[in-house]
């Protein structure tokens, strides 16, 4: 009798304390659980964007603009796993109108097309309205290359030869011949080819034209290559002339292509064009304010990608932009600036 009312004493006695147990550790438990969850969920909110497609519009394949923007396309792939790719295309014009449309999410182009887009010139019918600028990135490097048998020195002696303006539509083809235009020559001055980077370096190794411009960063791959098979002699451009183009084409800046870039042995004085990011206006603030965080965290891969990459500083970021700038662009800049 005795042993028959132990164990149920005792039984009694351990389900008591274990459901004392339980019901002291669960809130506990639960509450551990619960922030673990909104953790996750914090974490997701930072490491996800609103957008899950990221097209960058960027420009030749063998072009900076596309090693560049190829980069920043794997940087962002890695960092929100969004579906991102770049698109080849005949540069700034195409780009801006791309934007425009809606077909891609994010582009590369010269600050001089942007400039025309914004104000309605040129290539633009109207003032285009929907895009914003998230950051200026690196100089494009006005490089007018010719051959030394031509004779050919500086910009004045173009007149009356073939030359290789850029596609049409690009950025280089625009700034060619407003450069062109500031020291008096038209293209009725002169034979004109629209040609790309790579197709403009075959026709000068074939004989077919006598120089043509590359508006890009520094070095330019299809020169480096074009270098190895001609005697290549780059155009200077006056920078006294250049300076009174500047007063109405603020743009431009004065620059020299240093020594030893293509062989030269002393450097050059051109022209160069600050190149924009730019996005469409409908992208989210907070969208703006990832990609562009994104962007300065992970500068040191676009530099291993081009070496003109390392012309883009954090500091001069949101200097002489001249698109609107995205609010989330800006709340980037003021943060960083607050620190």
């Amino acid at each position: 009798m005795l042993t028959s009312l132990k164990s149920p004493l005792l039984f009694s006695a351990i389900l008591s304390a274990m459901l004392g147990l339980t019901a002291c550790s669960s809130p506990s438990s639960e509450g551990n659980e619960q922030a673990a969850a909104d953790s996750t969920s914090a974490d997701a909110a930072t490491d996800t964007l609103d957008t899950k497609f990221l097209t960058i519009a960027t420009g030749g394949a063998s072009g900076p603009y596309n090693i560049i923007g190829t980069a920043l396309s794997e940087v962002y792939v890695k960092n929100f796993g969004v579906n991102s790719k770049t698109q080849t295309t005949g540069a700034s014009v195409e780009n801006v109108n791309l934007l425009t449309q809606g077909k891609v999410d994010m582009v590369l182009a010269l600050s001089d097309v942007v400039t025309d887009a914004v104000e309605g010139k040129n290539n633009f019918d109207k003032p285009i309205d929907n895009i914003q600028q998230i950051a200026v990135l690196y100089p494009n490097v006005v490089q007018i290359v010719t051959t030394k048998d031509t004779g050919i020195k500086t910009i004045e002696d173009l007149r009356g030869k073939r030359i290789a303006v850029g596609d049409q539509g690009s950025g280089t083809e625009v700034n060619a011949r407003t450069l062109l235009e500031g020291f008096g020559i038209t293209y009725d001055d002169i034979t004109v080819d629209y040609l790309g980077f790579a197709e403009a370096a075959d026709g000068m190794k074939a004989g077919k034209i006598e120089a043509a411009f590359f508006s890009s960063g520094l070095p330019n791959s299809s020169l480096m290559e074009l270098e190895q098979g001609v005697d290549l002699q780059l155009v200077s451009i006056d920078q006294d002339k250049l300076k009174e183009i500047i007063a109405t084409k603020p743009y431009f800046n004065t620059f020299e292509i240093p020594a030893g870039t293509y062989g030269n042995e002393a450097g050059v004085p051109t022209a160069a064009i600050m190149n924009a990011l730019l996005v469409n206006s409908d992208l989210s603030e907070s969208d703006g304010y990832k990609l562009t965080k994104a962007l300065f965290d992970n500068l040191d891969g676009l530099k291993t990608a081009h070496q003109a990459a390392n012309d883009i500083s954090l500091e001069t970021a949101s200097d002489g932009m001249v698109a609107p700038i995205h609010p989330g662009a800006k709340k980037y800049y003021d943060e960083q600036a607050a620190k």
